[in-house]
């Protein structure tokens, strides 16, 4: 991790903006490789060392949550073989951590956030540690004390009904025993296969000439998304369970408490768990479940932290995909040397120029490596990569590789230094370096096949229109045979369904599929019809604040270009928007005030109804819908907390105080905010004004 955070501080911004764009595309390929098709192409140990590298970035440039981050992105859509269920309550991920300077980090963000921490040390922070079983997550629902239903994780909103093949699991309560429990009950855990099971498995899938599987986590989830519930039944399945989704009433006022309860209730909870009161107690705990990491009889990939007290845990909340109580500390990554063959120059759809070395074909932690990232044209020179040399390189999170370095001792005599492209390999246009950056970027824009097709890629993707069956390798064919020249173009393939239909491969059936999922789309959220977009730094986060912020496509619009005159109201109301910066808004600007842009903005209205932006309201909220500034220093809540109980209540939280601010909440010390506010005739509210409006005081 510090070596991470360490050539983080070097990069530019524009480096990073490259960099989280590229790691996005290759999280989102692994993410379906291993939640939807059970086929992971990388270890776990790898697939953390992208998503760190990703965290890290963000968190060092926070205005370039680029497109398609993976921060805000849980697993995969559900598939298509099973029922889809909405969960009650999302089942969100965990943000990971490497070494036991993050974990510091994690306490004291955690002392930070919590007034009563922050103002008293020597209160103990109780938090539970557990082991991280590498499984595949499930959610049971019980009502009136019996088992009703079962779902997949998905990708934290829809999971997969799985309800007649869990009914299949020896040892699962069909009813809670012990005390009386809530109407409503959800419980969470994790499906796994033990080793020596799996490897009774393996035997009996060879003898029977079947499918082998790679590792436990893989023949777990296979086994239980079967469409056929009596083959779930042959295979040995267990689960531990550890936490909780929709609960009529609350259960128990520590996470411990509720472990407890969930024994009672007839569940099993993993022994390894412990409570810690301290830092260095989690690391003893963290290092005696590493040595006997090998002993168990389930895989696991690191140890799970959680905040003891439930009242913390609800007032901690969510930050994007995960929340801010628990965390995943996991184990070391794991390393192999190899030979870089080439090295490959991939056109993404903002034109960056980004490197990937052809390896040498080289095992890591079980999984066979062909292809590493090389990131970007500073770090070959930095790290002086060339073809042919032998590197070391790493699989952390089992995910994409990285080159860690070069090993110079093995280096070729007649090897050269590697010289970076000046024209794009696809386009031959120009590749000029950014300004304020060290991404290389074609300039050829729309007449770049390479850009043209990636943004295409990136429309139809699971995270923006999410069209079913429209892969990669129909985009590319279709643009190549001219089908699609304008993201429109795909709402008018039912013209072309002859031509369709005489495709090779193509008939009648697979042509009416894809049109319906077309169709299925001409509805779409404002927040996704924003990221589908594409534009520079504006990934799923961003879009939704937009969305938020504006409510409408046609209030966006209006707004960005009015924003395009200097010292505008609209230009500084989009400043004012919590976490969209300068740089973010001169790309906004920059996008809706193209006429290439307008004019797709306009064809787009013909074919499809972008949807107004709805934000559920909290029925007890007073602050629903409206602009809420914070200035000054909090005393009864830090203003980490202040901002997310005001999100919670359906508030848009600023940094600047304008026209439109509705509440300036000041507190001790506050200067140039409040006199402004009361300059303009806002409503200046005190500390504990603002404690009683949201039900606090």
């Amino acid at each position: 991790m510090t070596g991470i955070k360490k050539i983080i501080t070097d990069m530019s911004g524009k480096e990073a903006s490259a960099e989280l764009g590229r790691l996005a595309k290759e999280i989102s390929t692994h993410d379906e490789a291993y939640y939807q098709n059970n086929s992971p192409l990388i270890s776990d140990g790898d697939y953390d060392v992208l998503r760190q590298r990703n965290l890290v970035i963000e968190a060092a440039f926070p205005y370039l949550i680029s497109n398609d981050s993976p921060s805000y992105k849980i697993g995969a859509a559900p598939s298509n073989g099973f029922a889809k269920v909405p969960h009650a309550r999302p089942m969100l991920s965990l943000g990971n951590l490497f070494s036991e300077a993050d974990l510091d980090d994690f306490l004291a963000g955690i002392r930070r956030f919590l007034k009563e921490l922050t103002d008293d040390p020597s209160i103990q922070l109780e938090i539970i540690a557990e082991p991280k079983i590498d499984g595949l997550s499930i959610t049971l629902r019980y009502e009136k004390g019996l088992f009703v239903s079962a779902a997949t994780r998905g990708d934290g909103s829809i999971g997969e009904d799985v309800t007649d093949n869990i009914r299949t699991l020896k040892g699962l309560p069909f009813k809670l025993g012990g005390s009386p429990s809530p109407d409503i009950v959800e419980i969470r855990g994790e499906i796994y296969l033990a080793k020596s099971d799996f490897n009774n498995l393996n035997r009996c899938q060879a003898l029977a000439g079947a499918k082998i599987f790679s590792n436990p986590r893989n023949a777990a989830a296979g086994s239980l998304r079967q469409l056929d519930a009596t083959i779930t039944a042959a295979r040995p399945l267990k689960l531990y369970a550890y936490a909780w989704g929709e609960l009529s009433e609350p259960v128990g006022i520590t996470q411990w408490s509720f472990l407890e309860q969930l024994q009672v209730w007839g569940f099993k909870v993993n022994p390894l768990t412990r409570i810690c009161s301290d830092y260095l107690s989690l690391i003893e705990v963290y290092n005696n479940i590493y040595e006997q990491r090998a002993s168990l009889d389930y895989d696991i990939d690191g140890v799970v932290y959680k905040v003891n007290r439930l009242d913390w845990q609800d007032r901690l909340g969510f930050v994007s995909r995960a929340p801010r109580w628990a965390i995943a500390h996991k184990f070391p990554a794991e390393k192999a040397e190899t030979i870089i063959n080439e090295i490959d120059i991939q056109v993404g759809r903002t034109g960056s120029l980004t490197p990937v070395a052809k390896l040498a074909s080289v095992t890591v932690g079980g999984v066979v490596v062909s292809n590493a990232t090389l990131h970007n044209e500073d770090e070959i020179t930095r790290k002086d990569v060339r073809i042919g040399d032998t590197v070391v390189i790493q699989r952390a999170g089992d995910v994409i590789p990285q080159v860690v370095k070069v090993v110079l001792d093995k280096r070729p005599a007649n090897s050269t230094v590697f010289e970076y492209p000046k024209v794009c390999p696809i386009c031959s246009a120009d590749a000029v370096r950014d300004k304020d950056g060290v991404v290389r970027r074609c300039t050829g824009g729309s007449t770049c096949p390479a850009q043209v097709v990636e943004r295409f890629k990136h429309f139809v993707s699971r995270a923006a229109f999410d069209i079913d069956g429209f892969g990669s390798k129909h985009v590319e064919e279709f643009f190549e045979e001219g089908l699609i020249k304008s993201l429109v173009d795909i709402f008018r393939l039912q013209d072309h369904g002859f031509q369709l239909r005489n495709r090779e491969g193509w008939g009648d059936k697979s042509v009416d599929k894809l049109l319906a999922a077309i169709n299925n789309r001409r509805n779409i959220k404002l927040d996704r019809f924003i990221f589908a977009l594409g534009i520079r730094q504006i990934g799923q986060v961003n879009a939704r604040l937009l969305a938020k912020h504006y409510i409408t496509i046609g209030a966006l619009r209006a707004a960005m270009v009015a924003a395009s005159v200097k010292g505008s109201e609209a230009l500084e109301n989009l400043n004012s928007i919590d976490g969209i910066g300068p740089s973010v808004a001169t790309d906004l600007i920059r996008f809706f005030n193209n006429s290439t842009n307008q004019a797709l903005l306009d064809d787009f209205a013909t074919q499809i109804n972008i949807l107004d932006f709805i934000i559920k309201k909290n029925s007890s909220s007073l602050i629903y819908g409206k602009t809420i500034v914070f200035t000054g220093t909090l005393q009864t809540v830090t203003r980490g907390e202040a901002k997310a109980r005001a999100e919670y209540f359906g508030a848009k939280v600023s940094s600047s105080v304008s026209k439109r601010t509705d509440f300036v909440i000041a507190g001790e010390g506050a200067g140039s905010k409040a006199k402004k506010a009361t300059d303009l005739g806002l409503n200046v509210i005190s500390e504990s004004q603002w404690l009683e409006l949201v039900g606090d005081g």
